[in-house]
Formats: C-alpha cells, sequence, structure tokens
C-alpha cells in the first residue's frame, strides 16, 4: 500500500486517515467478533448476480449510488434520507445499489447501508476504501452485499488477500481500475466484475475516456462497470455504443429532486 502511495494526493489523505479509522474500529470491537457477527448476517442478494442478469435483458444494469458528499465537491444532497432514496432508486429501474460509507471525506455512515439496504430488495456494495480483512468481516456483519477493493492503493499481495477473504466471506467484489498498469494487475485475479473509475483518485480530474482506452485490453466475458463522469443521456448512448452496459452513477442522481426519476430519464 506505501509503496502506490509515496507521493502526497487526495487517495494518499484518504488512505492515511483509513489506517487511523481501522485501528480505532478494532480497539472497539475485536476480528473474532465482528466475525461472528457477519456469520450471523443474513444471506447475500447476489450483486454480481443481478447486474448480469440486468445486462443479459438488454437493458443498462445500474448501479445507484446513495452518496452525500465527495471531497472534491462537497455536500451534493442536503436532504440526505438514505431509505427514501433507496426506495426511489428501486422504483425507478437500478440493478444495485453502492451506499457510501466512509465518514470523514464523504460524510457516510454503516446505518446509510443498513437503512438503505432495509428499505428495499436490491443488492448493495459498501463504497468504502477497504485496506484490511477487518472491513471486509465489518462489511459483511452490516448486511453488505459486495465490497469495492480500489488497486490505486492496494500493492498486489495485499489486493489478492483482500479479494481471497471477501470470497470467504461470501461477498462480491467489484474490483476498480483507473489505468493500464491496475488493469494488468486486477485481471490477475479473474474479476467477474471489474470497475473502470473515469475519476482519477489522485487528481479527482474526470474523463469518459479512461473507460475506451481500457476496454480493449479487457478479457471477453468480464462484465466492465463504467463509473463516475455520467451525466446526460449522451454519456449513456456514448457508452452503450462501446458495448459497456453497466454503470455505477451517484451525482447525476443525488442532484435530482426524486433520484429514481432521473434513473429513467438517463437510462429508460
Amino acid at each position: 500500500m506505501t509503496g502506490k502511495l509515496s507521493t502526497p494526493t487526495v487517495l494518499k489523505t484518504i488512505i492515511d486517515r483509513k489506517v487511523e479509522e481501522v485501528r480505532e474500529r478494532q480497539g472497539m470491537a475485536s476480528l473474532s467478533e465482528v466475525m461472528a457477527l457477519a456469520n450471523g448476517a443474513a444471506e447475500t442478494r447476489g450483486f454480481t448476480e443481478s447486474l448480469a442478469r440486468c445486462a443479459a435483458s438488454g437493458r443498462p444494469a445500474v448501479i445507484a449510488e446513495v452518496k452525500k458528499a465527495s471531497p472534491s465537491k462537497g455536500v451534493i444532497r442536503e436532504d440526505f434520507r438514505p431509505a427514501e432514496i433507496a426506495r426511489s432508486y428501486q422504483a425507478g429501474g437500478a440493478a444495485c445499489l453502492s451506499v457510501l460509507t466512509d465518514r470523514d471525506f464523504f460524510q457516510g455512515a454503516d446505518a446509510y447501508l443498513q437503512d438503505a439496504r432495509e428499505a428495499c430488495e436490491l443488492p448493495v456494495i459498501r463504497k468504502d476504501f477497504t485496506i484490511d480483512p477487518y472491513q471486509i468481516w465489518e462489511a459483511r456483519a452490516l448486511g453488505a452485499d459486495a465490497i469495492l477493493l480500489i488497486v490505486a492503493c492496494l500493492e498486489r499481495p495485499l489486493l489478492g488477500e483482500l479479494y481471497a477473504v471477501a470470497m470467504e466471506a461470501g461477498l462480491d467484489v467489484l474490483v476498480e481500475v483507473h489505468d493500464r498498469q491496475e488493469l494488468d494487475e486486477a485481471l490477475e485475479l479473474q474479476p467477474a466484475l471489474l470497475g473502470i473509475n473515469n475519476r482519477n483518485l489522485h487528481t479527482f480530474d474526470t474523463s469518459l475516456q479512461t473507460t475506451f482506452d481500457l476496454l480493449p485490453h479487457i478479457p471477453e466475458g468480464t462484465q466492465v462497470v463504467t463509473e463516475s463522469g455520467i451525466h446526460s443521456r449522451e454519456d449513456v448512448e456514448l457508452m452503450l455504443s462501446h458495448s459497456v452496459h453497466t454503470f455505477l452513477v451517484g451525482e447525476a442522481f443525488m442532484r435530482a429532486e426524486d433520484p429514481g426519476q432521473e434513473l429513467r430519464r438517463l437510462f429508460g
């Protein structure tokens, strides 16, 4: 982890704080305690399966994000009610939910994930910066159906370890990349779900070209999720024309009065 984040960037600042946060959480509940809670959690809903089923039906598979704020944009949605947002997304045709749980930089909370999942029938990914096996068991205990692994902040041995722990915990994994080197590392895992983040997490600049540049290097049969930068119907049509049918969208929905209605407008 340290080798990849030797240069001061936004991502390094987030991860440095995340290391402290994990240590704090471990002081409140031991790994064995969290694993016991995880083993008693409700059955998972099939995050990857839901996306594949939706895409196979010929319609866009949308992971709709429940996000209050971001480091680059500040507060995105003042009237933030995760349960209502989740119900709106389900009515709007979302395949899955993504819920931000990072507190310090995204104003997220574990309770937001629990509230959103309880309010609907959709599978939910815990959107956070996973750097330790403890967080994976914690995600399962919270009721998550999947986790995110960001290659930009994980050295190869740790990336492989975390992926294996997620499999052991019964969670699906979205492996996220944003350049060719990260893609090559991710493909060693042979992931079913590969996220291409059009936002550079070091600078927070966004370009849809990131997805298009990486597509030719991804093996057939891998479900590609394009993340960030989808704001218009034209953006959606552009991705569909490149055979990208799975999307993770947050800000465009969060700024709309009715997130589910905005989902229908962009993807209907």
